[in-house]
């Protein structure tokens, strides 16, 4: 089967084909970095690393950009708050952004521009777009992007430009020329960072950034931009406009935006203060549970984030790991129906549920045969969505814990268990089991001796 893709654009699964024949060039919208990311900046990273790995798997030779937003309001204002520079608040969070991607196994795109370094690009583009008349310079030195000069705006969207301007004229700004148009550059102001340019000192509007950069890395025309669901509008439909008005051709084949994070049934938001931050989420699970869980509903789908959930999602990832504790894994079967009906899922729009729905199917098997060259392709199909990534044994001890003990107190109070127990002291046995049954740490007697791990 060949690879179907849902494409926003169109509203409907399209067989994947690439502009160049096994290369495929994928911008996605990435990280404003003022703040530690959160659960909906995890989701965004999980699906398209997920998006990249099948790719590469069905061969192609896959450039993955992913933009860093390094000026802007929100960062003005955090620098601001925290009494430091710029470069020294957005250096940070980009560090911390890289290490939050490396926890969940995120490989790292193979290329990350950052806004502040394409202002070159961002305003060869803005002046094209003045030449051709798409874009104006506006008396309080800003520049706007002429909206209704684009006829196909809404495409993306769909929504009616009526509807828009209805919408547009309750906020009236004298200085447009219409209420629909949307900025370009930005007039400099006090105590702000500001770049020369012929219209004046300045900083570039959002959606001109990532134009600019797309477009620098993967021409002007590339095979799919993708993004969260909130992005859609009017970001992607803004970035559509100015690069066509700028190129003169088609911008991007393949829209794809993953959905929303709700939290416990309710729109995350920090005004509801239901905002949880990756490092928040990983003190308590482990990273393969929280990707587990972003995968587990198809990317397109709204994902609930709840305790009860997430701890749905530390139980079918232990009964993964569980397959392959019983059945140490050897060198992948391959050929077999499980591997078939895997790549099928994923070949249509990347379905990681059903994939996962497999993956049981085949650790059930395994638990059944006890066949290690099963126990091998499970771990071979689980890495392609970037699961099953340590060996069991290290997974079960490294989940996140309340227990104060350290893994030496652990074993310490394992060997005084069995003393005790070669003793006859059951009392005592026992009562250290409840002990560290109370810390979260479950003991597996075997013919071979105990073995613990963290429940």
């Amino acid at each position: 089967m060949s690879l179907q893709i849902y494409n926003t654009e169109k509203r409907q699964k399209e067989t994947f084909c690439p502009i160049n024949p096994n290369k495929v060039g994928m911008y996605v919208c990435g990280i404003t970095v003022y703040d530690l990311c959160h659960i909906g900046h995890a989701r965004v990273m999980v699906v398209f690393d997920t998006v990249v790995r099948h790719l590469r798997k069905l061969g192609y030779d896959v450039n993955y950009v992913r933009n860093i937003t390094d000026i802007d309001d929100k960062i003005i204002k955090r620098a601001l708050e925290n009494n430091e520079s710029i470069q020294s608040l957005t250096e940070r969070m980009i560090t911390e952004m890289h290490a939050d991607e490396a926890a969940m196994n995120v490989l790292r795109p193979d290329e990350e521009p950052k806004a502040t370094e394409y202002m070159a690009e961002i305003k060869q583009m803005i002046g094209a777009l003045i030449q051709k008349g798409f874009a104006y310079p506006a008396s309080n030195g800003d520049v706007y992007f002429k909206v209704k000069a684009f006829k196909k705006y809404g495409r993306l969207s769909g929504k009616n430009l009526d509807d828009l301007e209805a919408g547009a004229r309750v906020e009236v700004n004298n200085i447009k020329q219409d209420p629909m148009d949307f900025v370009l550059w930005k007039a400099s102001k006090e105590n702000e960072p500001a770049w020369d340019s012929e219209w004046g000192d300045g900083r570039p509007g959002w959606h001109i950034e990532c134009s600019a950069m797309a477009t620098k890395c993967l021409g002007n025309h590339f095979d799919i931009h993708g993004g969260g669901m909130d992005l859609s509008f009017p970001h992607h439909e803004n970035e559509i406009a100015q690069s066509e008005c700028a190129t003169g051709e088609q911008y991007v084949n393949t829209w794809m935006h993953c959905g929303f994070v709700r939290i416990d049934d309710e729109k995350m938001s920090k005004s509801l203060n239901n905002f949880f931050t990756i490092r928040e989420v990983l003190k308590v699970f482990h990273p393969e549970v929280i990707r587990y869980f972003l995968l587990a509903s198809h990317y397109r789908s709204p994902v609930n984030y709840s305790q009860e959930n997430l701890e749905a999602a530390r139980a079918s990832v232990g009964r993964l790991y569980s397959a392959i504790e019983l059945v140490p894994p050897k060198k992948a079967t391959q050929g077999t129906d499980f591997e078939a009906a895997f790549m099928a899922v994923m070949n249509d729009d990347f379905n990681t549920p059903k994939a996962m729905a497999v993956l049981f199917d085949l650790a059930k098997e395994i638990n059944k045969s006890k066949d290690a060259g099963l126990a091998g392709l499970l771990v071979q199909l689980a890495n392609q969505i970037g699961l099953l990534e340590q060996d069991a044994t290290t997974f079960f001890k490294s989940q996140p814990s309340q227990s104060e003990l350290t893994d030496e107190a652990i074993e310490q109070l394992i060997v005084e268990r069995k003393e005790a127990r070669e003793g006859k002291n059951f009392a005592r046995s026992d009562e250290i089991r409840d002990l560290l049954s109370a810390q979260g740490i479950e003991l597996l007697d075997s013919a071979t001796g105990t073995t613990w791990r963290k429940s």
